[in-house]
């Protein structure tokens, strides 16, 4: 499991190679960051902060995640405050991921593949940046080191090859040391749109998880910080508990 979903839900470490930063292709490396631990389900309570033009809007959702046997992701957002709307995403492999928002009114709308690079919410992030990534609809291209607060990662270029193209490319900065996600460039235009970063890690579980995700809109364009006030990994669910009739 990689979701903002992704965001909330990480893994442990992975035995550390002792080999030179080139000895890795982009893919490989990007292989031993999805092969680390992760859980089966995850569900969490998290405080979204948006601030935009010097003002802070605070909304509250628990977001609540599974693998099903095929490996494909399911994901349900429930916002309690100040609104109350959910959100429902399936994960596929090979095809387009199905979103359905169900807004404050009751009503129920499938989020088109044409909205993916809307605003959620009005946050800082899209409906793109919410559903989980596949590694197989994307090139990977190792482009060398950066540091990333403190942290040694290996800097690797995504682009993507199957499926609408909501970015030019990605940037994803993966330590070296724990296989871990510290930072993701996105890319629009030729140009740096915004970036993410995961902050405040902390093993809960065995399972690396950061406490604060931000999305930072550049230059100077604001941002979205996610935090989280309290995580449960493992817990029962089944499939059944993410269908579409859930919403109403």
């Amino acid at each position: 499991m990689k979701t903002v979903q992704k965001v909330m839900v990480y893994a442990v470490a992975g035995v550390m190679i002792h080999t030179g930063a080139f000895a890795l292709t982009g893919r490989e490396v990007v292989d031993r960051s999805e092969e680390i631990a992760s859980p089966d389900t995850a569900t969490s309570e998290v405080v979204m902060e948006i601030q935009k033009k010097g003002k802070v809007t605070e909304k509250t959702f628990t977001l609540t995640a599974m693998d099903d046997e095929s490996g494909e992701d399911r994901a349900l957002i429930a916002f309690h405050k100040p609104s109350r709307i959910k959100l429902l995403t399936h994960t596929h492999k090979a095809k387009d991921d199905d979103q359905w928002l169900q807004m404050s009114s009751g009503r129920v709308k499938r989020i088109s593949q044409s909205s993916k690079k809307k605003a959620f919410v009005n946050s800082h992030f899209t409906y793109e940046d919410i559903s989980s990534r596949d590694v197989d609809d994307y090139a990977y291209t190792l482009l060398g080191k950066e540091t990333v607060a403190g942290e040694p990662c290996y800097k690797v270029e995504s682009v993507r090859t199957r499926g609408k193209k909501v970015y030019d490319k990605t940037v994803l900065y993966i330590s070296e040391k724990d296989w871990f996600l510290r930072k993701m460039d996105y890319y629009s235009k030729g140009k740096l749109l915004k970036f993410l970063e995961n902050k405040d890690i902390r093993t809960v579980d065995g399972i690396l998880t950061p406490y604060e995700v931000v999305m930072s809109r550049a230059p100077e364009g604001g941002q979205t910080r996610l935090l989280l006030q309290e995580i449960r990994y493992n817990l029962p669910m089944k499939p059944t508990d993410f269908r579409k009739e859930s919403l109403r």
